[in-house]
């Protein structure tokens, strides 16, 4: 079985309940997310060895942290205990033509506040095929892209496979500082996964005749994207997620897989929305394990895509769809018919 190890940042998530604002909540809903560790649940339920790695402080809260992915199969004993708090962030879900709004209160996390030596990675990678990080762990600060690089230097000497998900958040640091990090770490990654907007404000590589706000994507533009990224950082194999946003509710996704040889373009599903939180992070998961599971081109995207799009059908972080059920959509059932 192949074992993957993942890192980043489990935060809480609070949220008001059903659609309600901000403003206008009197409770909130509390569960955990976060992209590495939305990953590693994904592969878990499908049966890989999934490992999370992060720092999280011994109290109540952190091990509540600590258990919510336990209790869904990922290893954890590789995580760090020490600091004093869990990041957190607020998410106010969209509706309709509202769009879903995001509020950070991760400074000074466990993680946040962690050394590069915390992390033993010479243990960490002990047995490990495959590495995932994505863009938001540099983005909190100079030592989590030293912890970062560090990772990937370590996962390299191994000959293990890397993946990164480019993953900007505006909100975390500028674009001046995610190319300057993100141009020095995606040189030891084997498979990037991209969206319509990361390439652009990473990198300054843009798809042609696409407008995301109005919901029109150019396929011609996103192979040269593709292209681009693999000419500048020798990926083996670039991603890439295409989400039209008709509404929150309505979006079409699909993506393309690009192999230096081969686009490959999945089906295309018409959405509507549960929870897209987690959507890009469930395509990361399913990407892995296809690829890990011996895929061609075509069918690894077109696994990861039905992965995601099951996904979105689903509340809070975490993807629940079973390897049964991604593979049933991958081949064509995607009606909603009752199970009896």
């Amino acid at each position: 079985m192949a074992r993957v190890i993942t890192f980043g940042e489990l935060m809480v998530r609070l949220q008001p309940y059903n659609y309600e604002r901000f403003v206008q909540a009197d409770h909130l809903e509390f569960t955990f997310g976060g992209g590495e560790a939305n990953v590693a649940v994904s592969l878990a339920n499908y049966g890989m060895d999934a490992a999370y790695v992060t720092k999280l402080p011994a109290h109540a809260i952190g091990q509540a942290a600590v258990n919510s992915l336990r209790r869904y199969g990922v290893d954890t004993s590789l995580i760090v205990r020490g600091g004093d708090r869990v990041g957190i962030y607020y998410n106010e879900k969209g509706a309709s033509q509202r769009p879903s709004v995001c509020i950070y209160d991760r400074a000074h996390s466990a993680i946040q506040e962690s050394d590069p030596s915390d992390f033993d990675w010479d243990r960490i990678f002990d047995g490990a095929d495959w590495f995932h990080f994505t863009g938001i762990t540099p983005a909190l600060g100079p030592n989590m892209v030293s912890a970062c690089e560090a990772a990937c230097k370590a996962a390299k000497a191994r000959g293990i496979k890397i993946s990164c998900d480019l993953n900007y958040r505006g909100k975390l640091w500028t674009r001046a500082q995610a190319r300057e990090a993100m141009t020095k770490l995606c040189k030891y990654v084997d498979v990037c996964i991209s969206n319509e907007e990361d390439a652009k404000d990473v990198f300054g590589i843009e798809a042609e005749a696409t407008d995301i706000t109005a919901g029109e994507l150019n396929k011609e533009g996103y192979k040269s994207v593709a292209r681009q990224l693999m000419d500048k950082f020798g990926f083996e194999k670039v991603a890439i997620t295409l989400r039209e946003s008709k509404s929150a509710f309505d979006n079409d996704w699909s993506a393309m897989l690009y192999d230096g040889k081969n686009y490959c373009f999945s089906k295309l599903y018409h959405l509507h929305i549960i929870d897209r939180i987690g959507g890009g992070d469930s395509f990361g998961g399913g990407l892995i394990y296809a690829l890990l599971s011996g895929y061609d081109t075509q069918s690894a995207v077109e696994f990861a895509v039905a992965a995601s799009a099951l996904k979105h059908s689903i509340e809070g972080d975490y993807n629940f769809a079973t390897l049964a059920e991604v593979q049933k959509l991958m081949g064509g059932d995607g009606s909603g018919r009752v199970q009896r």
